[in-house]
């Protein structure tokens, strides 16, 4: 007997910070291309602006994530951990958990297909603030990170790849670390300088 799904949906933004050298090429190439460094490793964090699993509110709530992967991306065997804002009740923090972890089907299912290693689940102090056009995240001690976008030829317009394929959402800013700290699951990172996205979400399951 199948266990039914409950729906949900998550709207906010999400920001990312990995070590390629210059924009992940995964954003165009889908995952198919490798990273720059041959493997990636990154942090994300998305600050849930509208949201709802079954009918437990999500509204203000943050996630972030770890990410280490070995390759190209869709080839899998990821390894993950996800961090989960301590202000979550019960319910909401079990309902992030499943769609964090791909179980809860839908937008997010791809990392039910792709993680191979759950490093861990845990409850954290999560900040995320915007000042002008700078993004920053906080995770306890665990992540230390802010992200600005890049400036094109008009400097008062952001760098943006529009209508890409990308699972995120279809338009991707592209960005610049300011910090990437990282001490995590046996992890010690540094990826200031290094590529990182912002992207506007709007995530539904199942």
């Amino acid at each position: 007997m199948s266990i039914e799904i409950p729906s949900w949906h998550i709207k906010g933004e999400l920001i990312l910070n990995c070590n390629c050298t210059v924009f992940c090429p995964c954003v165009i190439s889908l995952g198919a291309h490798y990273p720059t460094e041959g493997h990636c490793q990154a942090w994300l964090g998305v600050d849930i602006h509208e949201g709802r699993f079954d009918n437990e509110d999500l509204d203000g709530l943050k996630v972030a994530m770890l990410l280490d992967i070995p390759g190209r991306m869709s080839r899998g065997d990821w390894k993950a951990g996800i961090f989960i804002d301590q202000r979550a009740s019960a319910p909401a923090h079990e309902g992030l958990s499943q769609i964090f972890s791909g179980k809860a089907k839908g937008t997010t299912h791809l990392f039910s297909l792709l993680i191979s290693e759950h490093l861990g689940t845990s409850r954290e102090p999560i900040e995320f603030k915007t000042e002008n056009q700078i993004r920053s995240l906080t995770v306890g001690k665990k992540i230390i990170g802010s992200v600005e976008p890049i400036s094109g030829a008009d400097e008062n317009q952001t760098v943006v790849v529009t209508n890409t394929n990308y699972w995120m959402g279809p338009d991707i800013t592209v960005s610049k670390a300011l910090k990437g700290r990282v001490r995590a699951f046996g992890r010690v990172w540094d990826f200031e300088d290094r590529s990182a996205e912002i992207c506007q979400i709007n995530w539904t399951g199942p």
